[in-house]
């Protein structure tokens, strides 16, 4: 699954929640909850980098991953944005 696909599914849970989902569940939860999430997640990166091996890093990559466009979405920021920002620094 892309980035881009990811996201669309993401604004879609936003746009349509459903019971049962995680996503749904973290927009109702709110923007203080989200933004826990993502430095919950952004420390498991850096102990599975320092500490565990290559595949449970990528699993932790994946849930940083996750939840930093779950937190994109909650503030309305797409990739592209991003993507904009970094070829700005590109040198």
């Amino acid at each position: 699954m892309s980035i881009d696909d990811l996201y669309a599914t993401i604004l879609d849970r936003k746009e349509h929640p459903s019971e049962g989902s995680y996503t749904a569940s973290l927009f109702a939860k709110g923007l203080p909850r989200i933004a826990q999430k993502v430095g919950e997640e952004g420390t498991e990166v850096v102990v599975a980098a320092l500490s565990q091996d290559n595949s449970r890093l990528i699993e932790e990559l994946a849930d940083l991953t996750y939840h930093i466009l779950v937190l994109m979405a909650a503030k309305d920021v797409t990739p592209d944005q991003v993507a904009a920002e970094l070829e700005k620094r590109k040198r």
